[in-house]
């Protein structure tokens, strides 16, 4: 029997982090003013996003810890809803 990982970002693509970041902040005008760098603030795209944070890994690191916290964030909005 195979155990699942606990870990979040397993075999979570970069691709997909940096899209659903975009779309939780609604643009990457948002995500710039989470994350000061220059691919998110000076004409931004996932494509040029991307480049940059697979050659740069203390970028990437913010991105993937940015991503987690947003996903805690969903898990106590949905909390809050059930309630």
């Amino acid at each position: 029997m195979e155990e699942k990982s606990k870990d979040p970002l397993h075999g979570k693509r970069l691709d997909t982090i940096l899209e659903e970041l975009v779309d939780y902040y609604k643009g990457f005008e948002k995500l710039g003013e989470q994350i000061n760098i220059k691919c998110f603030t000076d004409n931004p795209s996932i494509s040029s996003s991307l480049k940059f944070l697979r050659k740069t890994p203390w970028a990437r690191t913010k991105v993937e810890s940015l991503y987690l916290f947003v996903l805690r964030q969903k898990k106590r909005d949905e909390a809050r809803n059930k309630k």
